[in-house]
């Protein structure tokens, strides 16, 4: 109506088309509509509150877009669609009292907050990203949006767009929220939604949590794939490495085998980059790196673990990069003889000044820790420039210690393998493939890239490439310029021809043959054979600088920003506080300190040959892992797995993780094994604290996918008696409110068959559809928490019956369907309606008709509680309902319903008080335990008698039962359900001291035989059992005050037709057909003298037992009246230990065959 009403008081107003700019009106939001007189505001509101009242400013569309400046008519042809249509900006309060959008700021970019509308979608300008003042946070809601035309029509549907998807409180847009199925669907008779919330957006408004929690956008440092990836990939793969072992591995493993080495390497890095290519454009990539890449996909076990260990490592690698700084800067001082102490010392020393700088660099700002990796990369690129310079130009006193310059012989010679000391091609390996880690560095500070999607993996690919072929081709020159063994003397020069050279040195007119002892010289003794070769000698101990600090620099960012995306999530909650960010771009202060302080106690060693293995395999985890996590999730074909980069295949990720962990064992076994042990233990601590988290990870997706496979191939297989397991549909209603039910038959059904709890909503359709949805998850979670194996069904009927058939017929899956219906006994059925119990009565005949078993429970006390506990103690032990967690922003969005203080379990809706409920609404959380302690707390009346008995009696199941009987009653074979409930119930540990009792109805002259047919039978079914009891007296008469009882619990229920007329009598069986006719209690007079009798004789034998178990008498549809059938059950279970009547569906549920 209100949309109706705006339409008639205005002119219809144009949505500006695709391609064209919306630009928010004038100061304080009026209403610019051109031609038109722009202070006549009253026309242009809509009926809601004005922007003084609330937190929404409304903005009207203009007519046509001006052409102003920094406004755009992109479009002149503007679509039809959202004619008149109100855009609603939420003003954020922290922006102080200025105008929205004041007049001068208006014209440009870096002030006007554009929202460029193309099809629907929404693309912030990069002014209305980096701008200050005032923010407009876009919120569309039933109350304060008027979609008054879509496509020229008057409706609320709201056309597809980006805003509709994102997160609550994302960084990079507003959330909108759509209108929800309800909004659109509900009859019009009352506000479609009281909470004002849609589609479990429930909690605070999009907008609100945009404006708290949102950083300032002013002075956020974001960067490109160039300097954000790229670079800093390259300075982290360009190691000491390069400069330093490079020329070593190539004397020992020749040039053929070092570039098979390099290549190697190569490929495990390079299908680990298109691994985390294929994860990183799946979806928006947060910070975290690593963690969050593998978290996001296998879930928080291995997230957690990799993330700990991948922080750690970065931590340890710090030390490692600033130890081998300290290293060559102690070399540097030992030959010009200025050491400070001792070598070892000096290290400490240097190493610890070095990493405070580090430090203060980090510290300061990304952007500072981003220009000093570019200074640092065009040092490295001086250096490698140097190097190859100074290949070319061959001097006579270089040649002495090897260096020829570019000669054939020596690559023929030096191509082939020359493994000294021990040496193998593997340990070579080992050496050489921490150089090429590093391949993360820009997947590591994914949340300070501006576009994580196309960075990562461009940017990763091109820094594989680029420092491979730089890795080949220096191993290739060097090993082309420098023999393997040089003296250093000048005066080895060969004077005279030799005719038998051997080696290139020697066809060079050098004989190094002394070198067979020892010498200093050579790519095999030199480790400084670069600086030798070089131009300029200094730039490459510049260059060793560069690539030690920048590796540094580059891990002591990682590592904080990785652990703080992990204490976040709050997967350990001991590290919460390190999860706090300071300033605009949330740097992690705290994890600054930790990494330092780590790092710091690992320089003070001084000797990182031991670490350095640790950390290779710490990486090497960690790439496992991304590679098994893009197998994983190809595997479990999801549909939310679809990632923008194609160029993956599950089979070369799998063969990528394999490799990883191969390399692992390789590097250093002992060390690869401490680090499977340490993921591991990670990994098993985490799935059992079981953080509540739920990323839609592939695990999630696997175990579905398995779950529906052996669901479909089970379904293909014909039920066999062998396998017969008793599958139940037990009538809970709320779980929670009959726990000795729950408790009893999860005995029998716990890993051996399935349970599912029904519960049967009733009442308005409308009130218990929206119940439905909120009691799903909350009772599901209840079950879990309560370590139940059940599965939780609701349904909506009109009555229990129907209730009861529909979830009897549909509930279950393909073979998991139940085949044994499980009631509570109706303690009070003679002060029910009557109509009540036909309806009860019908269940048992209906399940009959379905072909289920039928097993009816009875506790003495009674076994609803929900009276009792819907104040205290299960709402207390129920977990609050599900949230919607963000991870970026710890904001709880709890789902707030008012029907979360269920129904349930709260027997009448007057004892919901207003106060209650008000406290609920403004918390806007689900009422957990302090909220109802409150309630409960103000009637301090303690339980009555009954009452505290009810609870003890509820809870009975759920203790060790120790040495007692269960007594089987077999009087009937049902095909084996009464025998084989109490079997099951005995292989339970609660149970397992429990001895069987069977007792059997038999001839007075024929018990012992009686006796002996059925220990055979037992025997042969392999049920052991401590006595067989066959009872001779059953059709006995029961004592007279017994029958003279039942005749006056019957009393009210019957009919007497004898003693009215016969219309009379006829009308009022029609009427009430549950009611005893005298004919009836004439007919089944043996039947129900039998019960009374099976009743004396359950108090004579089994008074203590823990558990009586008894078959089930079935009364004949239509012939015995449902008062009757009840007067019957309640005379044979009066007064007894909890007991079970069981009826199964007469077919053989045990076998003696094999």
């Amino acid at each position: 109506m209100e949309g109706k009403q705006q339409q008639q008081q205005q002119p219809p107003q144009r949505e500006p088309g695709p391609g064209e700019l919306k630009v928010p009106g004038a100061a304080g939001g009026e209403p610019c509509s051109e031609g038109k007189d722009a202070g006549a505001d009253t026309p242009g509101r809509p009926l809601g509150p004005t922007p003084s009242q609330s937190r929404f400013q409304v903005d009207l569309v203009a007519e046509a877009p001006r052409k102003a400046n920094g406004e755009v008519d992109a479009a002149g042809k503007g679509s039809e669609e959202a004619k008149g249509r109100f855009r609603v900006n939420f003003v954020d309060p922290s922006a102080g009292d200025e105008s929205p959008s004041e007049p001068g700021a208006g014209g440009s970019s870096e002030g006007a907050n554009v929202s460029f509308q193309n099809g629907g979608d929404t693309v912030l300008s990069e002014g209305s990203l980096h701008s200050g003042g005032h923010h407009h946070y876009y919120y569309d809601t039933h109350t304060n949006t008027y979609y008054l035309r879509t496509f020229g029509h008057n409706t609320m549907d709201a056309v597809p767009r980006i805003d509709h998807y994102r997160h609550t409180a994302a960084d990079l847009g507003e959330k909108l929220i759509r209108p929800s199925l309800a909004e659109l669907h509900d009859e019009l008779d009352k506000e479609p939604f009281e909470d004002g919330y849609a589609n479990g957006e429930e909690g605070t408004p999009a907008g609100d949590a945009a404006a708290t929690y949102t950083p300032d956008s002013k002075g956020i440092v974001k960067f490109g794939w160039i300097k954000g990836v790229l670079v800093r990939c390259m300075l982290n793969i360009w190691g000491v490495m390069l400069f330093i072992r490079l020329s070593w591995i190539v004397g020992q493993a020749g040039i053929g085998l070092s570039v098979v080495v390099i290549a190697m390497a190569t490929v495990v890095t390079t299908i680990t980059g298109l691994s985390t290519s294929a994860i990183a454009t799946n979806g928006f990539v947060r910070g975290g790196g690593a963690y969050y890449l593998i978290s996001r996909s296998l879930g928080p076990e291995f997230g957690g673990a990799i993330g700990l260990i991948f922080a750690f490592a970065n931590a340890v690698a710090v030390a490692m990069y600033v130890v081998g700084f300290a290293e060559t800067v102690v070399e540097l001082l030992k030959e010009n003889g200025t050491l400070m102490i001792d070598e070892m010392n000096d290290i400490r020393i240097i190493g610890a000044i070095t990493v405070v700088i580090l430090l203060g660099i980090s510290v300061a700002g990304m952007e500072w820790e981003a220009k000093a990796q570019i200074v640092l990369l065009v040092i490295l690129i001086l250096a490698i420039g140097d190097f190859v310079i100074g290949t070319f130009i061959p001097l006579d006193s270089k040649k002495a210690k090897g260096f020829f310059g570019y000669k054939a012989e020596i690559f023929m010679e030096n191509f082939g393998p020359d493994f000294r000391n021990e040496e193998t091609f593997f340990s070579v390996f080992a050496i050489f493939f921490p150089a090429a880690t590093g391949i993360l560095a820009g997947a590591n500070i994914s949340g300070d890239l501006a576009d994580p999607q196309s960075a990562i993996p461009k940017g990763t690919l091109l820094a594989i490439l680029i420092t491979t072929l730089v890795y080949m081709g220096i191993a290739v020159s060097v090993g082309s310029c420098v023999v393997r063994d040089a003296t250093g003397n000048i005066n080895n020069t060969i004077i005279t021809e030799l005719t038998n050279c051997t080696t290139a040195a020697c066809k060079l007119n050098y004989d190094f043959s002394s070198c067979q002892k020892e010498c200093h010289y050579g790519l095999m003794n030199n480790f400084q054979v670069m600086s030798m070769v070089s131009g300029f000698a200094p730039l490459i101990s510049a260059g060793i600088f560069s690539a030690t600090l920048s590796s540094a620099l580059a891990s002591l960012v990682s590592a904080p920003k990785i652990f703080q995306a992990l204490c976040k999530d709050n997967i350990y909650p001991g590290f919460q506080m390190f999860a706090k960010g300071y300033g605009k771009n949330n740097e992690p202060l705290r994890g600054y300190l930790l990494t330092f302080l780590i790092a710091l106690g690992f320089i003070l060693i001084a000797e990182l040959n031991v670490i350095a293995p640790i950390i290779s395999n710490f990486f090497l985890a960690s790439y496992a892992l991304i590679n098994f996590s893009v197998f994983h999730a190809s595997l479990a074909k999801s549909p939310g797995w679809r990632p923008a980069f194609k160029y993956y295949n599950m089979w070369i990720s799998l063969v990528g993780a394999i490799l990883c962990c191969i390399v692992m064992f390789v590097i250093n076994w002992w060390a690869a094994l401490l680090t499977y042990v340490i993921v591991l233990g990670l990994y098993i601590y985490v799935t059992y604290k079981k953080p509540d988290v739920n990323w839609g990870s592939s695990t999630q997706a696997l175990t579905y996918l398995n779950a529906l496979q052996h669901s479909i191939r089970l379904s293909g297989v014909e039920d066999h008696v062998k396998n017969f397991r008793p599958q139940c549909l037990i009538m809970t209603g709320a779980p929670n409110a009959r726990p000795a039910l729950l408790h009893l038959v999860h005995a029998f059904t716990k890993n051996v068959g399935l349970m599912i709890c029904g519960h049967v909503h009733m009442g308005p359709r409308r009130q218990a559809m929206k119940e439905l949805s909120t009691d799903l998850a909350k009772y599901q979670r209840w079950l879990i928490k309560n370590k139940m194996k059940a599965f939780y069904a609701p349904v909506h009927a009109e009555d229990l019956r129907d209730g009861g058939q529909y979830l009897m017929q549909a509930a279950g899956l393909g073979r998991m369907r139940p085949n044994t219906l499980v009631v509570g006994f109706k303690k009070n059925w003679r002060q029910s309606d009557m109509r009540d119990v036909e309806t009860y009565i019908n269940l048992f005949h209906d399940a009959f008709d379905i072909q289920y078993g039928v097993v009816v429970i009875r506790l003495k006390e009674g076994l609803d509680i929900s009276h009792l506990q819907g104040q205290e103690e299960l709402l207390s032990s129920q977990e609050k309902s599900p949230c919607s967690k963000d991870v970026i922003v710890k904001v709880d969005y709890s789902k707030k319903s008012e029907t979360d203080t269920s129904l349930a379990f709260v027997p009448s809706s007057s004892e919901r008080t207003p106060a209650l409920h008000k406290e609920e609404d403004e918390d806007g959380k689900t009422p957990t335990q302090p909220l109802l302690k409150k309630d409960s707390k103000s009637p301090s009346s303690p339980l009555n008698l009954a009452d505290q008995r009810l609870l003890d009696a509820s809870s009975q199941f759920q203790k060790k039962q120790g040495k007692s009987n269960i007594d089987v009653w077999w009087l009937f074979d049902d095909g084996g359900l009464t025998l084989l409930i109490p079997y099951l119930i005995t292989t339970k540990k609660k149970w397992k001291e429990c001895k069987i009792r069977v007792f059997i109805g038999g001839k007075i002259n024929r018990i012992d035989h009686d006796r002996r047919a059925m220990a055979t039978l037992l025997s042969k079914f392999r049920i052991d059992f401590s006595d067989i009891m066959v009872l001779g007296d059953i059709n006995t008469k029961p004592k007279k005050e017994n029958i003279a009882a039942f005749e006056e619990m019957i009393e009210p229920f019957r009919l007497h037709e004898d003693d009215k007329e016969q219309e009379v009598a006829d009308k009022m069986k029609e009427d009430e057909p549950w009611r005893i006719t005298d004919n009836e209690l004439e007919l089944y007079k043996t039947k129900t003298y039998r019960q009374i009798r099976l009743n004396e004789l359950l108090k004579e034998h089994s008074s203590t037992a823990n558990v009586i178990v008894m078959s089930l008498p079935v009364a004949r549809k239509g012939a015995v009246s449902s008062a009757l059938y009840m007067a019957w059950l309640e005379a044979l279970s009066k007064d007894l230990p909890p007991i079970l009547l069981v009826r199964g569906n007469h077919q053989s549920v045990l076998t003696f065959y094999s």
